[in-house]
């Protein structure tokens, strides 16, 4: 009897890839978008645009795929477009996959082993008049803001060769502050970069130092005057790979630590602080009171869609919110954690003028029925001088990540709108939603209306007009 074919779950439903490159230059407007709300939206995510490789295909390891939302008079139009990687040129004239996933030589054509295998598929931002496409192992992949027309990269990591999928923005200096694990020549090295572009796009700064261990280190915290690298037991490893293992896996017997040091400190003063094993993807935000360092995170027990060191799968998690207390004056290297909401959620976000600074508002996607699930259903506000959380369940709706728009510069923090692109799984499409930061459980106060979906991505951020 034949075995069953096994379907990849991240080429199925709205995790598949779509097949084209559209122009929708006046989308269906329900309810209202502000006229004051002007601007663009984008969204990262992995698209492959072959069929992959590998059968245990991971859906971090698609192809960019950039969407983009133009906002003004109330007006919203839409376009998509690949970022032209040198992965993606290759493979297009091939007209087929041409590289094993994470750019694995094992499972990689003869033709394309040792060459750049990039894929810009996780995180957009705009920074020094620049649209950068980031994915952790790349330099960012420049992208004209209006047509999505790739430019290429930006070499901002140098000899590190590795730039973070999330820089940090400081609303103060207008700094870039990036790090890069598995620094340098190689893979699944234990080096770590540091760096600093200036609000010019100059770098100013670019060290490296050694971690406990090599680790998938996805995002990082930065407060006005410290730096933190969390080092979570995500370990890579290539003899695993080389005996045809996974190249990033669930250890916790290598313990979980946190590296601090000034931002205008040597790489040498890094103090290691350590704490109960565990995961974090994102931050919602952190900040420092004297000596005392705090960081909101979205703390999972393990390591969510990826397996253990022995192939195994991993179990099922879902992240909440919980608060990291590092105090540099204490003798103690511990952290202490405090739960501060119970409900499982993803994509953390806040009013980034905030960013590293004491805040109060904070909204994610987040699961109704706290399901441990990579998918959500509602968008959530935690008001963190309350600790009221409110929120909006949509009926027929998945969100992504929310995003914050202030209602203009000057406004109060939390004052503006939350931006966020919503599946709909009974029209098997997708709508661009708006809210009133102020009123989340209140509803969008506007849609517009995609003739086709956005599959499940990443991150998205927004460029004021």
């Amino acid at each position: 009897m034949n075995a069953p074919v096994r379907i990849n779950p991240y080429l199925t439903g709205n995790f598949a890839p779509l097949h084209s490159e559209d122009d929708f230059p006046a989308l269906k407007i329900r309810g209202e978008f502000p006229k004051a709300l002007r601007g663009s939206y984008y969204r990262n995510g992995p698209n492959p645009q072959f069929p992959p490789r590998d059968p245990n295909h991971h859906w971090f390891a698609g192809d960019g795929m950039i969407h983009a939302l133009h906002v003004g008079d109330g007006k919203v139009s839409y376009l998509n477009r690949y970022v032209h990687t040198n992965k993606y040129v290759l493979e297009h004239a091939a007209g087929r996959s041409l590289f094993g996933t994470f750019g694995n030589p094992m499972t990689s054509d003869a033709s394309v082993v040792g060459k750049d295998s990039g894929v810009a598929n996780t995180n957009i931002v705009w920074h020094a008049g620049k649209l950068l496409a980031l994915e952790e192992a790349h330099n960012p992949y420049e992208l004209d803001p209006l047509t999505l027309a790739s430019r290429g990269y930006v070499d901002y990591a140098g000899p590190a060769m590795r730039f973070t999928a999330h820089p940090k923005m400081d609303p103060e200096t207008g700094e870039m502050v990036f790090f890069g694990y598995s620094a340098g020549a190689g893979f699944f090295t234990d080096d770590i970069a540091y760096g600093v572009v200036d609000k010019a796009g100059a770098v100013t700064r670019l060290d490296q130092f050694k971690a406990p261990y090599c680790s998938m280190i996805h995002d990082f915290f930065v407060t006005r005057n410290y730096v933190a690298f969390p080092v979570l037991p995500l370990s890579g490893s290539l003899p695993r790979v080389m005996q045809g293992g996974p190249a990033f896996a669930w250890e916790p017997q290598k313990g979980a630590y946190v590296g601090v040091m000034r931002r205008d400190g040597d790489v040498n003063a890094i103090r290691w602080f350590e704490t109960d094993p565990c995961y974090v993807f994102h931050p919602m935000n952190m900040w420092e009171e004297g000596s005392v360092i705090f960081v909101d995170v979205m703390q999972y027990a393990n390591a969510p869609l990826f397996p253990n060191a022995d192939g195994s799968p991993g179990r099922p998690a879902g992240a909440r919110l919980v608060r990291w207390t590092i105090d540099l004056a204490g003798k103690s290297n511990a952290i202490r954690q405090q739960p501060l909401d119970d409900i499982a959620g993803e994509f953390p976000r806040f009013d980034e003028r905030r960013a590293g600074l004491a805040y109060r508002h904070g909204y994610f996607a987040a699961s109704s029925t706290n399901s441990d699930k990579v998918v959500f259903d509602a968008i959530a506000h935690i008001d963190h001088q309350t600790g009221k959380r409110e929120m909006h369940v949509f009926a027929d709706g998945m969100p992504g990540e929310p995003v914050f728009v202030p209602r203009h510069d000057g406004a109060a923090e939390g004052d503006g709108w939350l931006v966020a692109t919503v599946y709909r799984p009974s029209e098997d499409r997708s709508d661009f939603a708006v809210f009133d930061a102020a009123n989340v459980a209140a509803g969008p106060v506007g849609w517009a209306e995609l003739p086709r979906r956005i599959p499940f991505g990443f991150h998205g951020n927004w460029r004021p007009a």
